[in-house]
């Protein structure tokens, strides 16, 4: 079993950054993927980006402006995101698991989630 624990978040005006923290009470494998997914009011969860060991991807959507980072010895990864915009508002969520690529963007695919970070961009 593995927890997630976040941090980070807040309040922040447009074309400012943000980072958020997602730290794991364990050392996952090799194979373990990290997420983050985001879910804004009356919307759907959607996925932001993945990590699988080397590899990354992102959502078309933040592309360029989010990039996702480790810190292995200290069990975190972050999400290091740039030119907020308004529609970056969500609460956002770190996720792990072992997950083949072609279905990081899908949440059932996950096992293991963060508690969730609000990100607000407000003028």
């Amino acid at each position: 079993q593995v927890t997630l624990t976040e941090s980070g978040g807040g309040l922040v005006q447009p074309g400012g950054s943000l980072k958020l923290s997602c730290r794991a009470s364990e050392r996952p494998g090799r194979m373990f993927a990290t997420g983050w997914f985001r879910q804004a009011p009356g919307k759907e969860r959607e996925f932001v980006a993945a990590e699988i060991g080397l590899m990354t991807t992102y959502a078309d959507s933040v592309k360029g402006r989010f990039t996702i980072t480790r810190d292995i010895g200290k069990n975190t990864r972050y999400l290091q995101m740039n030119r907020l915009n308004f529609d970056d508002t969500a609460i956002y969520y770190c996720a792990a698991g072992s997950v083949a690529l072609e279905s990081v963007m899908k949440p059932d695919a996950w096992s293991y989630w963060g508690q969730g970070s609000q990100v607000t961009v407000v003028a």
